[in-house]
């Protein structure tokens, strides 16, 4: 589940969102096959869990319904694994979140104490708040989330050697 509390001060607003421990192994998992993508070989679940320090078992019941949801695709074999099942540029986080956890929404139930006015306004506040989230998680590709490769690291010069013998 996804939970979205909103304070304003002033025009400072904070946004905590609570990611269970499912989705946010969903990330992690997506996140790395996505780094690894260059590889083009499918990567065993126990590397995955290993790398994430996350239980096989757990992970495993994940990545299922990963591929259940065309996020992930899985091959058998001794030579088999998780790979992606697009590309990183065309799978969102969000798609990602609600394959684990379900849809993003704003679940807030109020019973009593509340004026029923009171009360539709927070709802109508909730859903707009969900609203964005939903749109800003859609923004985001797995291909965001990855570093670039070594593009960004300064290059080295080489050093031009001289042969100081004369022939």
């Amino acid at each position: 589940m996804l939970y979205f509390l909103r304070h304003s001060w002033g025009r400072t607003a904070l946004y905590i969102m609570k990611l269970s421990r499912t989705v946010a192994y969903a990330l992690q998992a997506t996140v790395e096959l996505a780094r690894l993508e260059s590889d083009g070989s499918p990567v065993p679940c126990n590397r995955l869990a290993a790398a994430g320090g996350i239980s096989e078992n757990f992970l495993l019941q994940i990545l299922r319904n990963l591929v259940a949801r065309g996020i992930l695709e899985s091959t058998r074999g001794i030579e088999g694994g998780y790979s992606l099942g697009r590309s990183a540029n065309d799978i969102s986080i969000l798609e990602v979140i609600e394959a684990a956890g379900g849809p993003v929404s704003s679940n807030v139930h109020l019973d009593g104490g509340i004026s029923p006015e009171s009360k539709e306004k927070l709802e109508q506040t909730f859903a707009k708040v969900a609203a964005f989230t939903q749109h800003e998680l859609e923004a985001v590709k797995l291909a965001h989330l990855i570093p670039l490769a070594d593009s960004r690291k300064p290059k080295r010069n080489k050093k031009k050697t001289v042969d100081c013998q004369q022939p």
